[in-house]
């Protein structure tokens, strides 16, 4: 994890949000209306209408055009340390049900490809795991399926999920490409009232206690577990071995998801398009950190993550001011707000530490000038820097007449290129920036 996090999102990529290429959706046979779920405006309509083997053919293309090696270039050059990477659990194919889960094959190759070239460059990663078996949010296009019913709160699917942390755990450890990775988020953006996700509090153990003990089976020490069986020479048979310790934290379903883990991983690592060396040891590699929303993610009662720990641990929160609740939509309110804001020192009172910020920008629900548009981005980045750091959404999004000004407000690259953002993503245009709009100490 770098000193203090500069970073993107990769949205869009394999997880598409249409709203984001509107010009592109359409040219891929995708189509646009105003509420998600009552047209193709996601990868789950579009594999149901249009069918396996085409939506395959067109997402292969999306996923080579929307992320390339001259997006990679285009980071490096801006300074940017982090990616953090939107992941369907449908990356793992085995944990989809054809018959009612429609979604594109191949993406594992495409993350292959994209995580090999960001440690080229340097540049490290968070996998994220943005949209989860069954929905977790209603109405959302980054869930991969606009639905008002999620469904993902269950046993069966928070098992999926489990499964998904165990498979990811071992690739990240064992794959040679994806030895930039150093955190794996559980949920993006579950949903905050804590009365609508039963369990969820078990779920963040549960999901600490698959990536812990995945990485004890692969050779890694683990402080708060015991000290494994006699390693197998094969990584699947170790994790079998390790789903029978006997540990208190090691209930049922952590069991079952890293013995169905073992098997998923077995297939995964002997397909010649995803291989990866199965008797490697990841002795002497560095835990990867459990990455979760933050405690005031959810608003009702919320189980706090930080009890979930076992090890290094992270903390999430988005703050976008556009879709309102945060501050009066003016320029000095927005100012006022975000120059006063005590998310991190509050956050580490309840042991949310570290935080970053993992998706912010500069949409207003006001015109803003090109000035304003500058003066916002500074004291956005001033006061997430307070903590870890930051990652912008989005990298870029589509430069088209249907998109109309979208990159202006959404796109890193085209912030930087318009002035709003330093070409350093340490700096700032005027560190001054906020004391007109201070408040208090």
């Amino acid at each position: 994890m770098p000193s203090k996090i500069f970073g993107v999102n990769l949205g869009s990529w394999l997880v598409l949000e249409s709203w984001m290429l509107p010009q592109g959706w359409l040219d891929m046979g995708g189509e646009s209306c105003d509420v998600c779920s009552e047209c193709i405006a996601t990868e789950w309509a579009f594999g149901k209408a249009k069918g396996q083997a085409a939506q395959n053919a067109a997402f292969q293309a999306h996923w080579n055009s929307w992320f390339s090696q001259t997006d990679v270039n285009t980071l490096k050059s801006l300074g940017i340390n982090t990616v953090r990477i939107p992941l369907g659990f449908w990356l793992v194919e085995q944990l989809v049900d054809r018959r009612t889960e429609f979604y594109p094959e191949g993406g594992l190759v495409a993350l292959i490809r994209g995580v090999n070239q960001l440690r080229e460059a340097g540049i490290v990663v968070i996998l994220d795991h943005h949209a989860l078996p069954g929905v977790q949010d209603a109405n959302q296009m980054f869930t991969g399926n606009c639905t008002s019913e999620p469904q993902f709160y269950t046993e069966a699917n928070y098992l999926r999920a489990l499964t998904w942390a165990g498979v990811m755990t071992t690739i990240s450890h064992l794959h040679p490409a994806f030895s930039s990775v150093f955190a794996i988020e559980a949920v993006n953006e579950p949903i905050m009232d804590a009365a609508q996700t039963p369990n969820y509090g078990t779920y963040q153990e549960n999901f600490v206690t698959v990536m812990r003990g995945t990485e004890l089976a692969l050779g890694i020490n683990v402080p708060g577990l015991p000290n494994p069986p006699p390693p197998s020479r094969n990584a699947t048979q170790s994790i079998i071995n390790i789903s029978n310790l006997n540990n208190a934290r090691f209930n049922a379903d952590v069991r079952t998801a890293l013995r169905n883990a073992a098997q998923i991983i077995q297939e995964i690592a002997t397909n010649p398009s995803t291989s990866f060396d199965l008797t490697k040891s990841a002795r002497g590699q560095s835990l990867l950190i459990s990455n979760f929303m933050d405690v005031n993610w959810q608003n009702d009662n919320p189980p706090n993550p930080a009890n979930a720990a076992l090890g290094p641990q992270g903390y999430d929160n988005h703050l976008y001011y556009v879709f309102g609740g945060v501050a009066d939509p003016n320029p000095d309110a927005y100012m006022t707000s975000i120059c006063n804001l005590n998310r991190v020192q509050a956050d580490a009172a309840l042991g949310n530490s570290p935080l970053w910020f993992g998706e912010w920008g500069l949409p207003t629900q006001f015109d803003a000038t090109d000035a304003f548009l500058q003066g916002w981005a500074d004291a956005q980045k001033l006061a997430y820097s307070k903590g870890a750091g930051w990652i912008f959404w989005n990298f870029k999004v589509e430069q088209s007449t249907l998109a109309g000004n979208l990159s202006r407000e959404w796109s890193y690259i085209e912030g930087v290129n318009l002035g709003y953002l330093t070409k350093d993503p340490s700096k700032v245009f005027n560190a001054s920036v906020c004391d007109p709009f201070i408040t208090s100490d």
